[in-house]
């Protein structure tokens, strides 16, 4: 009855969504691009399988999967890959990350009506499918234990809050998980909330993003970016969401208000989705600071080629780019990282900790509560409690040299010491492909 109900939900919820993508499009065009491959129509193939699928919902998981897609690539060398995602940007990165590989595929996940996922598993037939982390579809789980597909939950997680939703529909919800192959968590705080839901097959395998090797050339351009600021100390605030860009530009207003006898740093504020980097531009100049925009300094490659970038003198560098993150940290002194100060779940602080950037944090990190936890121990993250906390505790570490310098080595042997996840994922997913190649 609840699949029924579902089904029926979504029937009636499809043109809504459809509308929905027409408005995302005012500011980020690609929603009405591909339109068509949401309701399961992929044209004509380029060229023949047999495939490998990975779901990567966005940006987050798409980084996330790099490891383990170049390993599928590397073992089963006569397979192709098919990589889907649901927003535009997940889609960009992906282009960046393997518009140039020819045995990779992207196109959009179909809508989770039970035809239209029906439609894309008779279309690509793929040996295995792995989706990232969260994104479990009822009719697509479903539609893949009935096809025959083997499908994996990969660098799955399942916070308290997720899984006290979760068992709330009972049966059905342990039936949902259970149409999985195997659930590879990314914790044994994850593994076990799985297998409260009723779930037999959780293996811990790691987090896959600790995998994710920074790409040198980004990491070099941020230390470039970083002279362009003269003896400026610089102070990033990444992936900040909605609401939080006004309380971090009150509170470093109030830097020195604050007690902190540390010149105020340059901020570079990085909001996670583009589309609103127009709004937080005009944010900035309506607090009072100067800005400038990383679009204007030009092609990264030329600064290599041509010498430093334009000298950043404003008070708030806007990072209104996209895939060069490796780049922000490596030019950052100190990194906040967003969706923390208000209770959104906060974001990976894996890739600051691997650029070797001490890390602060906000009080709300549930959707990274394990690697935001081994990261205080390991003493490369600091925890705070509000905006003006924050500034307090980066002035205080920025003040502090020596201090300053054990957490970016901290940060980086973090970084180092919980890698392995892509080689468990990998020898997980050949107990269920045998000998394929």
């Amino acid at each position: 009855m609840l699949r029924v109900l579902y089904n029926l939900l979504w029937l009636l919820a499809l043109p809504v969504a459809l509308l929905r993508l027409v408005w995302r499009a005012r500011k980020e065009s690609g929603y009405v691009q591909h339109v068509g491959e949401r309701l399961g129509a992929y044209g004509a193939l380029p060229s023949a399988g047999p495939w490998l699928w990975v779901h990567a919902v966005s940006v987050g998981e798409t980084r996330a999967a790099q490891p383990l897609i170049d390993a599928l690539l590397a073992r089963y060398p006569t397979h192709r890959l098919l990589l889907t995602h649901m927003t535009p940007t997940g889609r960009q990165t992906g282009a960046q990350l393997y518009g140039a590989e020819p045995r990779v595929l992207q196109c959009y996940l179909p809508y989770d009506l039970s035809w239209l996922v029906q439609r894309f598993l008779r279309y690509f037939r793929p040996d295995a499918g792995m989706l990232m982390e969260t994104e479990v579809w009822p009719n697509l789980v479903r539609g893949a234990r009935v096809a025959g597909v083997p499908l994996l939950l990969v660098n799955a997680r399942l916070s308290p809050r997720s899984f006290r939703r979760t068992a709330r529909f009972g049966r059905a919800a342990t039936a949902m998980y259970r149409d999985f192959t195997a659930v590879l968590a990314q914790t044994q705080g994850d593994a076990e909330r799985f297998r409260a839901l009723g779930l037999p097959s959780v293996q811990v395998t790691g987090n896959l993003k600790f995998d994710m090797q920074l790409p040198e050339e980004g990491l070099r351009r941020g230390r470039v970016l970083r002279q362009a600021f003269g003896k400026r100390t610089v102070f990033a605030a990444t992936s900040t969401r909605d609401g939080e860009e006004s309380l971090l530009l009150e509170a470093f207003a109030r830097w020195q208000a604050l007690g902190a006898d540390v010149p105020r740093p340059a901020l570079l504020l990085v909001p996670r989705h583009p589309q609103r980097f127009d709004e937080v531009a005009a944010m900035v100049t309506r607090a009072g600071f100067t800005l400038q925009r990383r679009s204007a300094l030009g092609d990264a490659a030329a600064w290599e080629r041509a010498g430093l970038p334009e000298p950043v003198m404003a008070d708030v560098l806007l990072g209104d780019s996209m895939g060069e993150m490796a780049m922000y940290f490596a030019a950052s002194d100190i990194a906040f990282i967003g969706g923390s100060l208000l209770p959104l779940g906060g974001q990976n602080l894996i890739e600051a900790c691997a650029a070797g950037t001490p890390v602060l944090s906000g009080p709300h990190t549930f959707n990274f509560a394990q690697a935001t936890e081994d990261a205080i121990a390991a003493g490369a993250c600091q925890r705070v409690a509000d905006a003006d906390a924050l500034m307090r505790a980066a002035a205080t570490i920025l003040g502090d040299a020596p201090g300053l310098e054990a957490m970016r080595g901290n940060a980086r042997e973090f970084a180092v010491l919980h890698r392995g996840a892509t080689a468990r994922t990998m020898a997980a997913l050949g107990q269920v492909l045998g000998n394929a190649n």
